[in-house]
């Protein structure tokens, strides 16, 4: 969900009916610093949902409250810039429109897929959480959503925000850019510093709206390059990696059925000993099987 999307705002889509979340924790007191007053607060409030009523982005995720939708938009989101996951998103809901599909398929034609989108784990890891989700079905709760497999506590988070509405703060890149610009923040606040302040700030019943408006404006209008604020952590460069190795070697084997670690190596223009090291974090993984020299994508 931190990844911008550059270029014209849409008007923001039609918004499902507020619902609330009885597991979503009881909102932080705000007296206790100037930066949070109740008045500078509903100003923020005030401005910040005004603009996004008129200039949010029209996304396909938000035309759905289903959690395993929801789930999905995140996981693709998740280091991947907004215009690729809009050109996915789509077609993958439609090879596996439920839970229930999705853990039942062969992991190849999962990982077909999802090529493109980069970091080909999420998508083994979103399987997981299919196959592990009681009954094929996300349970409405923090702490049970946090324990399937691949769900950190953001994604979490999200996934009730955004499907229930629930009244729970995430912050990525362009909420905390947003947040310490208009309240003045410090702009090295911790994490734990910037949850608080996040909770805290929460319109209640209208957290899927706020946290739409957090995201676009940050995208749109407070990007880093106008703020000077830039994310705590930045992707390494892709070409040349051992990221880019590993993804055209699983290319290569999910085109062929089966490959060499030779042929893999010559196809890659790599040494044997670095094609082999590949394969090696592929298995790690738990993308691909090696028997004898012969790579595969693992069956489940």
């Amino acid at each position: 969900m931190s990844g911008e999307r550059p270029g014209r705002s849409r008007r923001a889509a039609a918004r499902p009916a507020p619902q609330r979340n009885p597991a979503a924790p009881s909102a932080p007191t705000c007296r206790a610093s100037p930066r949070l007053s109740p008045a500078r607060l509903a100003a923020l409030h005030e401005k910040l949902l005004g603009w996004y009523a008129t200039n949010g982005r029209d996304l396909p995720w938000r035309h759905t409250v289903d959690p395993y939708a929801i789930l999905l938009s995140e996981v693709m989101l998740q280091q991947t810039q907004v215009p690729r996951v809009v050109g996915r998103y789509a077609a993958f809901l439609e090879r596996f429109p439920t839970l229930e599909s999705l853990a039942a398929a062969p992991l190849a034609d999962v990982l077909s897929a999802w090529l493109g989108l980069g970091y080909n784990n999420r998508a083994l890891r979103l399987k997981r959480c299919a196959q592990a989700a009681p009954g094929h079905r996300l349970p409405g709760d923090l702490e049970s959503l946090r324990a399937l497999p691949g769900v950190g506590p953001y994604t979490a988070r999200a996934v009730l925000i955004f499907a229930h509405n629930a009244d729970f703060a995430a912050v990525d890149a362009n909420v905390r850019r947003v947040l310490t610009h208009q309240l003045d923040l410090p702009r090295d606040l911790s994490p734990a510093a910037l949850q608080a302040v996040a909770e805290a700030a929460l319109p209640r019943g209208r957290s899927r709206d706020w946290h739409n408006a957090l995201m676009d404006y940050g995208s749109l209008v407070l990007t880093a390059r106008a703020t000077g604020l830039a994310p705590r952590t930045r992707q390494t460069p892709f070409a040349g990696s051992h990221r880019q190795r590993r993804a055209r070697l699983l290319r290569s084997v999910l085109e062929r059925g089966a490959l060499s670690v030779s042929d893999a190596a010559a196809a890659l223009d790599l040494t044997p000993a670095d094609c082999r090291a590949v394969v090696d974090s592929l298995a790690a993984d738990g993308l691909v099987t090696l028997r004898g020299d012969q790579v595969t994508v693992r069956r489940r």
